[in-house]
């Protein structure tokens, strides 16, 4: 199963309460208040997007955190990336890996294909998509059941 981890979660979750105001800044206290997360884990999370830029941080006490791009800008990709680090299915989809397999895998090619498909899936939608209310879904996010070729599962013992 493909999965995001937890802090990624809670990124996009704070991320889209904060894209409702763009130009406010919010109080780390209030984010975990209404994320309803703990606040050493929004403070966690908050602190990752900032050093990816995604967040632009003031001190003092007027200070906090704000978006340092409208939410149209800010693709689900690049807020993955900042709390996970480069989107990869496998290990041999990095750019600078050496696998113990690199020189008898004959499938190396098809995972950077995976991986970029994936890749270009998570930097077309922004936070501005998933801020917003969920409507009727696009056309291009539909899979009719007829174009799905179903196999019968063989059991090998």
């Amino acid at each position: 199963m493909l999965r995001i981890s937890k802090l990624s979660d809670y990124a996009i979750i704070i991320l889209g309460h904060m894209a409702k105001a763009p130009g406010s800044t919010y109080a780390a206290t209030d984010l975990a208040e209404s994320a309803r997360v703990a606040g050493p884990t929004v403070s966690k999370v908050l602190k990752a997007l900032a050093r990816a830029q995604i967040l632009n941080s003031t001190r003092g006490a007027k200070g906090g955190y704000q978006l340092s791009r409208p939410p149209e800008q800010t693709t689900i990709a690049s807020i993955i990336a900042a709390l996970e680090g480069p989107i990869a299915l496998t290990e041999c989809s990095l750019e600078n890996t050496q696998c113990e397999q690199s020189h008898s895998c004959h499938v190396r090619g098809n995972w950077s294909v995976l991986n970029r498909a994936i890749q270009t899936a998570l930097e077309s939608v922004t936070l501005a998509d998933m801020a917003s209310p969920m409507g009727k879904a696009p056309e291009g996010f539909r899979i009719p059941l007829s174009s799905i070729a179903l196999q019968p599962r063989r059991i090998t013992e």
